[in-house]
């Protein structure tokens, strides 16, 4: 079964961390990130999707992806 996550947060060291421990986990980039403004907080927001392969597993959806 192939997983897969969207990493999202405030475009600050935090967010690049979150995407390492990811990578970290087996989790592979799919795609380019993605930015923009959030105008009512006044900062910008970004987003990096994720994909990993999971042997063996079979998709529920009430499965936690984030555990993976």
């Amino acid at each position: 079964m192939k997983a897969y996550r969207l990493l999202t947060g405030e475009d600050t060291p935090a967010f690049c961390h979150k995407v390492t421990k990811a990578l970290n986990e087996g989790w592979e980039l799919h795609g380019a990130p993605a930015y923009g403004f959030d105008q009512a907080n006044g900062i910008m927001r970004c987003a990096q999707a994720v994909v990993k392969d999971v042997p063996g597993a079979n998709y529920d959806p009430d499965m936690k992806l984030g555990g993976l």
